[in-house]
């Protein structure tokens, strides 16, 4: 009986630690509408700022064959992806990660590197960190994915994104939605071309960014 009520005690207590997002729900069948169309059905995934864990768990659920690697640098965020992904053998424990940081505490090579929703959220510095870790630890021909409100050409592709990008600038003024061209010319120092700029429901881009192949 003890170790029946310590096991509902232990549920409780995961399921608890569940953080949610209200934009996963409307998002991620789209994204992985896209994940299906470019990543093979056994692909080995690094997500980068994985927040609450319902991506990884969705994502991982649909595609028994794709190896999840997910990170978050937030305490609170890795114990949310540990609760939404409980029991799936496809789900590796998350992973301390800051994108900004000089290494990944990851070993390479991954087949992608996703990044959902992370570059308008945060430095810049992160972005160009995201590009140098891809560069490292993607396989050649491998994609980097990310996710997210883009401007083109300096200017927003609607006015929902302009207000946004004020909100964020609210919160700190070093996030705000970024120019595609400013991300792939980051992205082209660290060897990563980008392939496709695909647009997606709610003003939305799925960027992706293949590795070129080692010289």
């Amino acid at each position: 009986m003890g170790a029946v009520l310590f096991s509902e005690l232990w549920l409780l207590s995961a399921m608890d630690a569940r953080q949610q997002s209200p934009s996963t729900a409307r998002n991620r069948e789209p994204i992985l509408e896209q994940l299906q169309r470019l990543l093979p059905a056994e692909a080995r995934v690094l997500e980068i700022a994985s927040g609450t864990g319902e991506h990884a768990a969705f994502f991982a659920a649909a595609m028994p064959g794709w190896d999840w690697q997910a990170s978050d640098p937030d305490q609170a965020a890795r114990a949310s992806i540990a609760a939404w992904c409980e029991g799936m053998a496809n789900v590796r424990p998350p992973v301390a990660l800051d994108a900004s940081a000089a290494a990944w505490l990851v070993e390479g090579p991954f087949d992608a590197v996703l990044a959902i929703n992370m570059i308008h959220i945060a430095p810049w510095e992160a972005t160009l960190g995201l590009m140098a870790g891809a560069g490292r630890l993607l396989r050649p021909g491998g994609l980097l994915l990310t996710y997210g409100a883009y401007k083109r050409d300096g200017a927003h592709t609607a006015p929902s994104n302009e207000e946004f990008e004020q909100w964020l600038k609210a919160r700190d003024p070093r996030f705000g939605v970024r120019d595609i061209a400013d991300v792939e010319a980051a992205a082209n120092a660290q060897g990563l071309r980008l392939r496709e700029a695909v647009e997606m429901p709610a003003n939305n881009f799925v960027l992706v960014f293949e590795r070129l192949g080692d010289d």
